[in-house]
């Protein structure tokens, strides 16, 4: 082997590997995205901060109203009065962040999809961060009343109800976090139906399965209470059916234009 082709050789294997440079813009792209997230999350609890105590007193406005006169929550610790204001904050500012955060997501990932990968991938992207937002919701306005109003009202004669407001935060928060992963329910269905793992006809004959597995679902994302269980139980199951019926129709669409798109290829290629 003469000098010069040694020489070259030696250039090759000592020059830039491209896909290492690859891998690393990725993740610096990926840290970029994330600390954005971040920033954006930080700045939201910033401006959320000075309305701590008024967030608190919001949240607790559904028990408040149900407990006698001269019963009020408490503070069992020294530092609850700020801490328990501040988580909530947090959970708040993360709330609000959520849009950006997937966007964020979106456009790290996006890039690598294929066209029907991101017809597919950002409707159910928008659609999981309603139906979460609309889980919170019917917990707070539809649940909370009705359950705090029946423990008020359950306990026992000559019993004070003080409410810890760490143990009434971790309460609500645990029917939040609940409410909006059971409400995920159809872009659950509609991705089983849609990936091929079920039909829609298999899944109306294991409807039995699933009203049995809802309650058994509400029982894990909920306290042990049975009121707020049944009201986790009973929307997964409507869910459930809605979203049987979307998949009949849109599915089934979406497969008529596939095929569709095939047949006009097919007419064009024949043409030339």
């Amino acid at each position: 082997m003469s000098s010069k082709e040694l020489e070259n050789q030696t250039q090759g294997d000592d020059g830039p590997d491209t896909t290492q440079q690859s891998f690393i813009s990725h993740l610096i792209e990926l840290r970029t995205r994330l600390l954005r997230a971040l920033a954006f999350v930080f700045l939201v609890l910033l401006a959320l901060m000075p309305f701590a105590n008024e967030l608190y007193l919001w949240l607790a406005e559904p028990l408040l109203v149900h407990m006698p006169g001269s019963s009020s929550m408490i503070a069992t610790e020294v530092a609850s009065p700020f801490l328990a204001p501040f988580k909530l904050a947090l959970f708040v500012a993360f709330f609000i962040s959520a849009p950006f955060c997937f966007y964020q997501a979106w456009a790290f990932v996006a890039p690598g999809l294929y066209l029907k990968e991101k017809r597919l991938a950002l409707p159910l992207l928008v659609s999981s961060t309603l139906l979460f937002y609309s889980g919170t919701a019917f917990a707070y306005y539809a649940v909370f009343p009705l359950v705090f109003k029946f423990f008020t009202a359950a306990g026992p004669e000559g019993v004070a109800i003080m409410t810890d407001i760490n143990s009434y935060l971790s309460f609500v928060l645990a029917l939040f976090f609940g409410f909006g992963i059971a409400f995920e329910v159809p872009v659950a269905t509609y991705l089983v139906v849609r990936t091929g793992i079920s039909s829609v006809e298999s899944l109306r004959v294991k409807r039995p399965y699933i009203i049995v597995g809802s309650f058994t679902l509400g029982m894990i994302l909920t306290p042990p209470d049975l009121i707020s269980q049944i009201l986790l139980a009973l929307p997964i199951w409507i869910l459930y059916e809605i979203a049987l019926i979307l998949c009949r129709y849109t599915i089934s669409t979406d497969d008529d234009l596939q095929e569709q798109d095939k047949t006009d290829a097919g007419d064009s290629s024949d043409s030339e």
